[in-house]
């Protein structure tokens, strides 16, 4: 965290530690995979109610990403109250519109159509929840000194990463959206200026109808997105 006052480095012994056999790490690692790959990006949500405990933990361990210089830069607001939520829904489609009648270009628009999206965005008030990732490009401090945050892009990316991954591990199901432009949301979750919101994540249980595009199924293989560069003999 940012301090004005000057901070010594002081070490502390590595308070966790998983001890773990290479054979109980593979296995491990396997089992994550496993569970990783059951997760699935739906646009059919129910409108079955989830605990706002269930967000503030999942939110709570994306909190945990580590960040440049440990400054921490996003904030997240969770909302699930529906005159904020058919806003967003208004906005986001005001703007969909305007992409899908050709602003977003024959190539981008012929990439989508596997995918089977449109203007119309009724998840957005369907789902319980929708999650806005704020990214804080500066911070400011409560006597309004300014000071610089690092790394921001990145520290915001992994976080919201381990938010998506712990949403899955609490059996829920989300979608990245990413209207454009979305300063609207500042205003709307009263957020500083020093914030750029960066995404919504729309969260709860899928339909009881709820599909996904079949090519969403098809992932690159390892070889295509590994490479492992070995001692040499």
């Amino acid at each position: 965290m940012y301090s004005r006052d000057t901070v010594a480095y002081q070490p502390l012994p590595l308070p966790d530690r998983s001890d773990l056999t290479p054979e109980q790490s593979l296995k491990a690692a396997q089992a994550f995979y496993d569970q990783m790959r059951r997760r699935h990006s739906v646009r059919d949500f129910s409108d079955a109610r989830v605990d706002e405990a269930i967000i503030a933990s999942c939110i709570r361990a994306a909190g945990t990403a580590p960040s440049g210089a440990n400054h921490q830069p996003w904030h997240f607001v969770a909302i699930s109250d529906p005159a904020m939520k058919a806003q967003i829904r208004a906005a986001a489609e005001k703007e969909e519109e305007a992409f899908y009648a050709g602003g977003g270009g024959d190539e981008w628009l012929k990439a989508l159509e596997p995918i089977g999206t449109g203007a119309e965005k009724p998840h957005l008030t369907t789902a319980p929840w929708l999650i806005v990732v704020f990214a804080q490009r500066y911070g400011m401090t409560t006597d309004g000194h300014r000071y610089k945050n690092y790394y921001v892009p990145e520290s915001v990316g992994i976080a919201t990463g381990m938010l998506i991954t712990a949403l899955h591990q609490a059996g829920l199901s989300c979608l990245t959206h990413t209207p454009n432009p979305m300063k609207f949301l500042n205003d709307l979750c009263d957020r500083p200026e020093s914030e750029k919101p960066t995404m919504i994540l729309v969260v709860g249980h899928p339909a009881a109808d709820a599909t996904v595009p079949a090519v969403a199924k098809i992932k690159k293989p390892l070889d295509q997105i590994l490479t492992v560069c070995r001692p040499k003999e």
